[in-house]
């Protein structure tokens, strides 16, 4: 604390200082000065290092008393004298870096401070009980920063509440602050803190990994994590192929065949474009790239177990009578639980598709290892398009599919020859019957 009676100096060229000097320093660094005390105040958080003044609510030559506030700062410094004449020789002083972290105290001439030594206080009074020197800085003053204590003092706050949690322990303004928001908070919620501090139960039924949803999970994260994944989308129209579609299966419902749905023609464009484009059709090793022979194609399948994929194998050579049946089937064994590993093994590209059963309009898969490869197909919609003349339009229906691609395999221009090839078979799908 500043002893009544003392002047104030301040040099406003210095604006930081991290810590305050120790007794032995001030006594070496001021050698040949007149006795004064350097005045400093710890950082606002254990992790700032410097700081600026706000603004000075002191000028150079006032008098200060104990408990006065000096500025509104971040850190502050200051040098009290006890001769008013000794000022000017404090003109050009500049406070040397010092790494040391322990507080403040006087010059030689006045007494050193007493060991720090916490001392609460009433909760009727601010001010301490046991009485101090005069010359002798107050324990408060360690405790408590000037702005904590004036904001105290208006709020009537007894320090002896509060935990410091500046440096060793200081009141700041930020726990006054806490203080009075906590008190608020008190006021305001009538309701004991331990009925609110008490959540709900949450009501929830765990429900265990199937062994089918541990494998995909595995499968899937490591596809994630090791595969450099790249996405390319496009829109087909898709007229033509509904009204291929219908013939078709008119002549199915004639001859007592499964009926043919748009995923059947999917997969069968989809294999196709594997056949013209095979380096779709391949897999990543470390040593080399793996190109197949056979196009199978796993098709996605979503059971109450979890997803499956199972396979049709030489996709490219069954006609779509017999991807329909089999496709057909390996659902139901698949909601049956009862897939051999023969009927999901062996594939070279897959298949997904929500557009049709959820109306999902687009998204992007995640690859299957250890293909390279996976088409997302979305639901078709209906779009207006410009027609021949300049008032002129008509209606289409389009579907977008996204083909995810391994880059390590599936350069982007390959990949798009794919599509290309894909969107091909789909808007003329009479070619896929040659």
């Amino acid at each position: 604390m500043i002893a009544m009676g003392c002047y104030l100096f301040v040099n406003c060229s210095i604006c930081l200082l991290r810590h305050l000097l120790n007794n032995a320093n001030i006594l070496k660094l001021l050698s040949g000065l007149p006795p004064c005390q350097e005045i400093g105040m710890p950082s606002l958080s254990p992790t700032m290092t410097e700081g600026n003044i706000a603004r000075w609510l002191k000028k150079e030559g006032d008098k200060v008393s104990p408990g006065e506030v000096l500025c509104e700062v971040e850190t502050i410094i200051a040098i009290t004298v006890e001769e008013e004449g000794d000022i000017a020789k404090f003109k050009d002083y500049s406070p040397p870096a010092s790494d040391s972290g322990a507080p403040a105290a006087k010059d030689s001439a006045a007494p050193p401070p007493p060991k720090q030594e916490p001392v609460e206080q009433p909760a009727s009074s601010p001010e301490p009980k046991t009485p101090k020197p005069t010359s002798s800085p107050s324990e408060d003053r360690f405790f408590a920063s000037p702005l904590a204590r004036k904001l105290a003092e208006e709020h009537k706050v007894p320090l002896s509440s509060i935990k410091g949690t500046g440096p060793d322990g200081h009141i700041v303004k930020a726990d006054i602050e806490d203080y009075l928001a906590s008190r608020g908070r008190e006021v305001s919620a009538p309701t004991p803190k331990t009925k609110d501090a008490k959540l709900a139960a949450l009501d929830y039924v765990d429900i265990p990994h199937s062994q089918i949803r541990k494998v995909t999970a595995s499968r899937l994260l490591f596809s994630k994590q090791t595969i450099p994944h790249y996405y390319l989308t496009v829109d087909t129209c898709v007229d033509k192929l509904m009204d291929l579609r219908s013939q078709l299966n008119s002549l199915q419902e004639a001859s007592g065949g499964k009926r043919i749905s748009v995923n059947d023609l999917v997969i069968k464009a989809a294999a196709l474009a594997l056949r013209k484009v095979p380096q779709c059709n391949s897999s990543w090793t470390d040593d080399y790239i793996r190109q197949f022979n056979n196009v199978n194609i796993n098709v996605a399948v979503q059971t109450d177990n979890g997803l499956y994929v199972p396979v049709i194998r030489d996709a490219d050579k069954k006609g779509l009578s017999s991807i329909a049946e089999e496709v057909k089937n390996l659902a139901q064994k698949a909601k049956e639980n009862s897939l051999k590993p023969e009927d999901y093994e062996g594939g070279t590209f897959t298949v997904s598709n929500l557009g049709g059963p959820f109306g999902i309009k687009q998204f992007c898969a995640i690859i299957n290892p250890p293909q390279s490869g996976i088409l997302a197909v979305g639901s078709a919609e209906k779009r207006v398009i410009p027609g021949s003349g300049p008032d002129q339009f008509k209606f289409a229906s389009f579907m977008s599919v996204t083909l995810s691609c391994d880059h390590r395999v599936i350069d982007g221009a390959i990949g798009a020859e794919w599509l290309k090839a894909f969107k091909g078979y789909i808007e003329n799908p009479e070619s896929m019957l040659l």
